[in-house]
């Protein structure tokens, strides 16, 4: 056998973690490397609930609002679409976007975003059998003026709550915060929807006495307005 150098055989050799070492870092790596498509994955999946919802309620209020009324007809308003409804729309994203990088367990309560889901089903369905129920007597536009086909409608869902149709955009708007996992978006949606058909009922019915009067009357004080806290 051929000796080996003194400078090689006193040179140290590179010092290896031991066995269990690796073993126990292995998981922990694993794990962080999983969780990062899991959470994207997660907020990816609402970001898609949320963008079919929006579609497909403006897509079917245009479609309803140009049966009963006409194509010719139908506005950005049909589409219940303003400057202040983009705002707080964009706001959402911008929330959702922003808490999924920066907070990602947030929206990772599959349960919270469920129940989201949930409102956004039931409100659609409210709404929209409102709006069937009502036919052309419902517009997006509060009307000021009797017209011959302005019906006061008392049956259907209207049995149970004088404004179905408020009652289900309320449900449906804050149901789709709800499903982001946003926070402050849920708090304040609920908070300015609120404040808004907390006005708009009374202005509207105030015409609706006007036009039906004392069977309106009587129509209001048996039947609930559908919204918390609105009489």
């Amino acid at each position: 056998m051929r000796n080996l150098p003194p400078a090689a055989a006193a040179a140290p050799r590179e010092a290896s973690p031991p066995p269990h070492a690796a073993r126990a870092l292995s998981p922990i790596v694993t794990g962080a490397v999983a969780q990062i498509p899991s959470v994207a994955m997660a907020a990816r999946a609402q970001a898609w609930q949320f963008a079919a919802a929006l579609v497909f309620f403006h897509g079917s209020e245009y479609v309803l609002a140009a049966a009963f009324h006409g194509r010719e007809n139908v506005t950005a308003t049909s589409l219940l679409i303003s400057k202040q409804y983009v705002l707080a729309m964009s706001f959402a994203m911008l929330e959702h976007l922003t808490e999924a990088l920066l907070f990602p367990e947030l929206k990772e309560y599959w349960f919270v975003s469920h129940i989201g889901l949930l409102m956004v089903i039931i409100g659609e369905v409210i709404r929209k059998i409102a709006v069937v129920t009502a036919g052309r007597s419902f517009t997006h536009v509060i009307r000021i003026h009797y017209e011959d086909q302005h019906k006061l409608i008392t049956h259907g869902v209207y049995r149970f709550m004088r404004h179905p149709g408020y009652s289900g955009f309320l449900l449906w708007a804050v149901g789709t915060q709800v499903m982001l996992c946003n926070p402050v978006s849920i708090v304040a949606f609920t908070l300015v929807l609120w404040r808004f058909f907390s006005k708009r009922i009374p202005y509207e019915e105030f015409f609706l006495r006007q036009f039906f009067g004392r069977e309106y009357e009587e129509y209001a004080q048996k039947v609930h307005s559908g919204l918390p806290f609105i009489e």
